[in-house]
């Protein structure tokens, strides 16, 4: 049974007649809003409708266009970051779902609201949770590619008010480079920060490598010289940048040596022609996949803590390095 059949038969059992799925994209982010949509198919069949995450970013954006097209009725309603704080991931969602089936209600008066999921608190229409509901019920898949589509392009648009922590890229969703660039950045202010207790209570708590140590103290000095971080701990498949920084308006990928003293060698001359060959390329690739035309540099740090209560740490800065 497809996904219209589905939906058509379950809705009849209900007493509807005429009614709307609803979806939510975007619990379970680290930042920016939740997104909730409420659709109201017309007779007019769309082919290809599933659950949005089982989609290409490409077919979720066509299938967004002839929902729109061709929907009766749809509304997409968001709750911020100051909402989801104030009261909790759940009620925020519940909120925005019911807001938008209340628009929906207003321009068409369904019967009743499929809804994704097994949790419905005082929506404004006669409600069946679904379970799954995306992948089975045609006008809920099309609820969830509207709220999906909208959220990832808010994020986008984030991203470029917030540069750094590669809110286009991964959405707000906790990867790993989300949470180095978080503990690089500091939180910014679509930050949900009641998500994000155990991750500062956990870094806390751990004792830092003498590398973090060196990066946390060259970090330190070149936010003083005025420099801003773009990223810390940059990986590829050649290896990674410790720090990516701009400097105006250059970006400068920045590797940290950190050592306890120059009796063998100094630090600058681990940074050989291997490992400079593989941060050019690691380079290359961040900048590509940043779309970031902007001039470059290679800086070497040196860190040298002090050895006793009587010495002071000192930093050596080698611009353009090599």
């Amino acid at each position: 049974m497809d996904n219209y059949a589905f939906e058509k038969e379950l809705a009849a059992k209900h007493g509807f007649s005429t009614f709307c799925g609803v979806d939510e994209a975007g619990r379970g982010p680290l930042a920016g809003p939740v997104c909730a949509a409420a659709v109201v198919l017309s007779d007019e069949r769309i082919e290809g409708l599933d659950d949005s995450k089982k989609l290409s970013p490409k077919k979720r954006e066509r299938l967004y266009d002839e929902i729109v097209a061709k929907a009766r009725a749809y509304s997409i309603q968001f709750a911020d970051v100051e909402e989801i704080e104030s009261t909790d991931i759940l009620s925020a969602t519940m909120d925005a779902m019911r807001r938008a089936i209340a628009e929906v209600k207003d321009a068409v008066s369904p019967d009743g609201a499929l809804i994704d999921g097994n949790r419905q608190r005082d929506f404004p229409l006669p409600s069946v949770c679904v379970v799954g509901g995306d992948a089975k019920c045609a006008s809920i898949a099309a609820a969830s590619i509207l709220a999906k589509v909208t959220r990832d392009r808010l994020m986008t648009e984030l991203d470029a008010k917030y540069p750094g922590y590669g809110f286009a890229k991964h959405k707000g969703y906790g990867s790993k480079a989300h949470f180095a660039a978080i503990d690089t950045l500091g939180p910014s202010p679509v930050h949900r920060m009641s998500f994000l207790k155990k991750h500062f209570a956990k870094a806390a708590s751990k004792p830092r490598t003498s590398g973090e140590i060196g990066e946390d103290d060259a970090l330190a000095y070149l936010e003083r010289l005025g420099y801003v971080p773009l990223e810390r701990r940059a990986r590829s498949q050649y290896g990674e940048v410790d720090l990516i920084m701009r400097d105006g308006g250059t970006v400068v990928f920045v590797e940290v040596k950190l050592r306890s003293n120059a009796k063998f060698a100094e630090a600058r001359e681990f940074v050989d022609e291997r490992k400079q060959l593989r941060l050019r390329r690691t380079a290359e690739m961040w900048l590509q996949e940043h779309n970031i035309e902007s001039p470059a540099r290679f800086d070497v740090i040196e860190v040298y803590p002090p050895r006793s209560s009587l010495e002071r740490e000192e930093i050596i800065h080698i611009r353009d390095a090599f």
